[in-house]
């Protein structure tokens, strides 16, 4: 019989994982043909723990239900795995990053009769230094102010707590002194933020690298420099409307892979959460894991 095993936070989505968990059972036994294994976090990686144990007991699905912190442990259960179980993603976070670029519906009801979807869609992963991400690196002064968006903002604003906060760090002038080296060259000089993405959406926002596809095989690597207060608000009009590769005070650039490094201490941000000081390598890894998407899902 099919094996699938459910990550669940069960603090997450209001508090109401739990009842959703239900649901996502009865669909994966009842509709699906699954024997199903659930497993609660506690603590931080237990989710890459557990799925590190259905790679090895050769499950054939994991799902993963929470917001994007609980997908990215998730997903990093499956660094090195010479078996990766296919992945379902219930998103019941504030932003839902992953969810929104692959069009899994953000209503969890929804996205729980896509569990039964026949198609699957090869999705790139990235590796920056020594875990997976899922979305986006981001490095600078710019990417520590973002790791501190409380989750009331979260709730309250969505994707609009980090457009608020970084617009607040951006007006302070903060820069960073950074060295970006990627497949086409080098560039060195102050920035605030260095932003790498793997998908279109980042932060709740799906414009800011509408040219990335979750199979196209590319970091995508926006530098963002010289930024004065109407600089800022120009900036901000153009991820908005989705053109901020060609503002005059961004480097746009596509990678297979990207090294940043700098002589400050630098931290990153990784899929929302804080990530490794610099330096980082970052690398792609195409077509890496198979994600259920809608039958009707647009590449």
């Amino acid at each position: 019989m099919k094996q699938a095993m459910v990550i669940i936070n069960p603090s997450s989505g209001k508090e109401l994982a739990l009842e959703y968990l239900r649901k996502v059972e009865d669909v994966l036994r009842e509709k699906a043909g699954y024997d199903v294994v659930v497993n609660e976090t506690t603590k931080e990686l237990d989710a890459t723990n557990f799925c590190i144990s259905a790679c090895e007991d050769k499950f054939d699905l994991v799902v993963s239900i929470g917001g994007d912190g609980t997908l990215h442990e998730t997903i990093n259960g499956l660094l090195d795995q010479p078996h990766r179980p296919k992945l379902g993603v219930i998103p019941l976070g504030t932003v839902n990053d992953f969810a929104r670029a692959l069009h899994i519906p953000l209503d969890p009801d929804q996205a729980i009769t896509t569990l039964t979807s026949s198609r699957l869609r090869r999705v790139d992963m990235a590796r920056v230094n020594d875990q997976l991400f899922a979305n986006v690196v981001a490095a600078g002064s710019l990417a520590d102010t973002l790791s501190s968006v409380t989750s009331e903002d979260k709730s309250k604003l969505g994707a609009l707590a980090y457009f608020k906060e970084g617009i607040k760090e951006l007006l302070g002038n903060s820069a960073a002194s950074l060295t970006i080296e990627h497949d086409g060259g080098k560039w060195e000089g102050q920035a605030p933020i260095f932003i790498a993405a793997l998908t279109n959406s980042v932060g709740g926002f799906e414009n800011l690298a509408p040219d990335a596809s979750v199979d196209d095989g590319l970091l995508h690597g926006f530098i963002v420099h010289d930024l004065n207060f109407f600089n800022t608000l120009t900036a901000g009009f153009s991820l908005l409307l989705g053109n901020l590769k060609d503002h005059k005070d961004v480097e746009y650039f596509t990678s297979r892979h990207i090294r940043v490094a700098s002589t400050e201490d630098v931290k990153t941000n990784v899929d929302g959460e804080p990530g490794p000081m610099l330096p980082i390598d970052l690398h792609i890894l195409p077509s890496h894991v198979q994600v259920i998407v809608p039958e009707d899902e647009e590449k």
